[in-house]
């Protein structure tokens, strides 16, 4: 499978190229690309690869400005260190949003959808997330298992989202824990953005759980609520004075 790779960093380049050779020996990258410019000018001449791994920041605007030259027909994987750009990524043949550091198992479990893929075919959920953005409107609601069960639990009952290895989880009012079949990457758009924010990799909190806010070590804050263990709910740094605003909304 011949992959390209759209990143301005070289050492994050060999970085995600080592670890493509290590979850996947059958992905080949056969070019690494640092700018707009160059990239238009790749796929002019050479067409598209079966696989893209884009970061969205390069070294000359957005890698979406490439998308909207090139027809680009195969499924692209984000790796960006910034979150706000899910939106707009799912609008290309974006079908994973990788947050930087990459981590294998994430990157793995990328690949392993991409191979579901057939040229110019959407997965269901990639269409859903499209549809959202389209119309405008957010889900409402969250189908979960319960044994042999389905439930229903609406987005207002939900106080937070977060990953746990290989999975995602929706941790609801009344203190229980569901999976959920989605990504946090996925799931964010998704979300009204003036109820939930993203606090940092693992979490996506609602603003009915930010109700008990401690200033914590490095001049980050700490959220606390029950069913969630102490020290997990920190808002990154970078992340603090976004918070803030977010909630003096």
């Amino acid at each position: 499978m011949k992959a390209v790779i759209l990143e301005d960093e070289p050492r994050a380049a060999s970085h995600l190229e080592r670890m493509l050779a290590r979850v996947d020996s059958n992905v080949k990258v056969v070019a690494r690309l640092e700018s707009v410019r160059d990239s238009v000018k790749y796929f002019q001449q050479n067409g598209t690869p079966d696989i893209l791994f884009s970061d969205v920041q390069l070294a000359d605007g957005l890698s979406f400005a490439i998308f909207g030259q090139i027809n680009i027909q195969c499924p692209i994987i984000f790796t960006t260190a910034y979150d706000h750009y899910a939106i707009e990524a799912f609008k290309t043949n974006g079908i994973d949003y990788l947050l930087k550091p990459v981590e294998e198992e994430r990157l793995k479990q990328a690949l392993e959808k991409a191979g579901r893929f057939m040229p110019g075919l959407m997965l269901s959920k990639l269409l859903y997330i499209k549809t959202l953005e389209a119309t405008d409107s957010y889900k409402s609601r969250f189908l979960v298992k319960v044994g042999d069960k389905i439930r229903s639990v609406p987005v207002d009952e939900i106080l937070l989202f977060f990953s746990q290895e290989k999975s995602t989880f929706l941790l609801s009012a009344d203190k229980h824990c569901y999976a959920v079949d989605f990504a946090l990457e996925q799931i964010a758009p998704m979300l009204e953005p003036a109820k939930f924010f993203r606090i940092n990799r693992k979490y996506i909190v609602s603003i009915s759980a930010c109700t008990h806010i401690l200033s914590w070590s490095n001049s980050r804050l700490l959220l606390k609520v029950d069913g969630v263990s102490a020290n997990e709910l920190v808002v990154a740094r970078e992340r603090v004075q976004e918070f803030k605003n977010w909630l003096d909304r």
